[in-house]
């Protein structure tokens, strides 16, 4: 990462406006509406090696994440027969546990951050992955509820580790070319973590017992806490000019709500398909659940002194940003998991060969990640984030379809070459336009508002889309009929993706009218 060089070219008006911004808020040492924070900058290793080391250890947090959402997703029937089931809605609760509480607990995570420290919160969250990853290991001799649970606790450490990545990146690097390629690095380590993942995972499942997989993960873990530790330069201590006390700092009450509401609501859609909306508890959840999430906004709106979600100080850009991600990923969250049902179930490829399918998306997810690196302070940000809905659409598209019987190099090998397009400009652009609207103080929270808006789309979605198979599938007794249910969940992330696109749009006409107000102050 050190070699990347600043281009030489003329400075953008946008490039000169973020840098004057940066400037201002380091002179003026901005304290924190959010929680009273004052944070200085991170110096980044003078070292070129001990830089690219520094940067590889924050970026394994977005690899690893992905790699253990794959580590379930591969070998997924393997793993569902040594618990004796093959219930789609219990299998895909592996997947969705996992990323419910990745999307959740990331909300209290950058604040944590941000008031007693990155470094500290980043190392501490990796310690935990490995705890529990090593416990899930052992779930093979229980059962799928105890699997369950421990995937749960599992996506706690990401939950950690994730935001406070983001907000250490943000701290070192000023606006400009360079902060957008350590970003868009961070971004791109995102497709290698899953293929990674399916591919170690599914090679364990096949030829020696799929808890080794968790049990190696664990290990990695611990190593890369270690590195943390050497490597992550010292975070200077924040100052608190704050006389309030910890609840009222940490906006527990926020995150009491928000992450019980988040969590009821996402349990319910997620459990319909196992047990049925006839079910009344499946309902009363959602209910319960919506109701929560009522009162959470209620606090952050009225209550709280410092909320952990800042609604009233969001710009329109940020919700457009922040709705575009949403919709983007709940359709990357279906086109993956039912991609694997339909290469392992409908074509039966081995969970090692589909592995060895999905190799591609690394290569089209750097060339992502490197061309968004180079555009974004070009393009307005609707721009970059029209592109990755337009490729999470047009990949949704090409799976739904595509026939069983067809080469891989048609559509499918085509779809594999375009979806990574979408998420590896979407969520590099999302960080980096969030960041550069954020004080240093809050990059905690920016990184957390982004990175739960991906993984609590991933894992809700994965509910609907098993509601919507099972509506549509006539039982899943034939191949056929499977079929029908794969390409119902297709149908829907292809709706959500097209809203995305429209919301882009809806993102431009905003654009184009704050710079036409903007235009007098720009005259000299």
């Amino acid at each position: 990462m050190a070699s990347l060089s600043t281009p030489s070219s003329t400075p953008s008006r946008h490039e000169n406006d973020l840098s004057q911004q940066a400037t201002k808020e380091d002179e003026n040492r901005v304290t924190s509406l959010a929680a009273h924070v004052t944070q200085s900058w991170v110096e980044h290793p003078s070292n070129p090696l001990l830089e690219f080391g520094f940067v590889a250890v924050l970026s394994m947090s977005q690899l690893m994440t992905q790699a253990c959402l794959a580590q379930v997703i591969a070998p997924l029937h393997i793993i569902g027969d040594s618990f004796g089931t093959q219930n789609p809605g219990q299998l895909s609760w592996f997947p969705a546990a996992y990323s419910l509480t990745v999307g959740t607990f990331i909300l209290p995570a950058g604040r944590l951050g941000d008031l007693y420290g990155h470094k500290r919160l980043f190392v501490a969250g990796f310690l935990w992955w490995g705890l529990w990853s090593l416990i899930a290991g052992f779930s093979v001799y229980s059962g799928p509820i105890l699997m369950d649970v421990c995937r749960a606790f599992q996506g706690i450490g990401p939950a950690f580790c994730l935001p406070n990545a983001i907000a250490i990146l943000g701290r070192t690097y000023r606006p400009g070319v360079r902060k957008q390629m350590m970003f868009s690095a961070f971004g791109a380590t995102a497709p290698t973590g899953f293929v990674i993942g399916a591919v170690f995972s599914s090679l364990l499942a096949q030829f020696a017992w799929w808890p080794w997989a968790f049990w190696i993960t664990a290990i990695v873990c611990v190593i890369l806490a270690v590195l943390g530790l050497i490597l992550i330069p010292a975070t200077p201590p924040p100052y608190l000019d704050s006389t309030e006390t910890t609840w009222d700092r940490t906006d527990a009450l926020g995150a009491l709500t928000g992450v019980s509401g988040l969590v009821l609501f996402n349990f319910a859609w997620n459990q319909a398909p196992v047990v049925g909306w006839q079910n009344p508890y499946t309902y009363i959840l959602l209910i319960v659940g919506l109701a929560v999430l009522g009162i959470f906004g209620y606090v952050e709106l009225k209550v709280s002194k410092f909320p952990l979600v800042p609604i009233r100080e969001m710009s329109v850009d940020s919700s457009f940003i922040l709705g575009c991600v949403a919709l983007g990923w709940s359709g990357y969250s279906v086109w993956t998991y039912y991609f694997w049902q339909f290469l392992e179930e409908l074509r039966g490829v081995s969970p090692l060969l589909a592995s060895a399918q999905f190799v591609p998306v690394i290569f089209s997810g750097l060339a992502a990640a490197v061309t968004t690196g180079f555009i974004i302070h070009k393009v307005p940000g609707s721009v970059t984030m029209g592109i990755a809905m337009v490729a999470f659409t047009v990949g949704l598209i090409l799976l739904a379809t595509a026939p069983v019987d067809q080469s891989y190099w048609a559509q499918t090998f085509v779809a594999l070459i375009v979806m990574p397009w979408g998420m590896d400009m979407s969520f590099p652009a999302a960080n980096l336009l969030l960041s550069n609207k954020m004080p240093k103080e809050q990059q905690g929270v920016s990184a957390s508002l982004v990175n739960t808006i991906i993984n609590y789309s991933i894992s809700l979605v994965l509910g609907i889309a098993g509601t919507v198979e099972g509506q549509v599938n006539r039982g899943g007794t034939t191949q056929d009929d499977l079929l029908l249910g794969y390409r119902g969940a297709w149908y829907l992330g292809i709706g959500m993706c097209s809203m995305g696109i429209l919301l882009c749009v809806a993102f431009a006409f905003s654009e184009r009218k704050q710079a036409k107000a903007d235009a007098p102050d720009a005259q000299p």
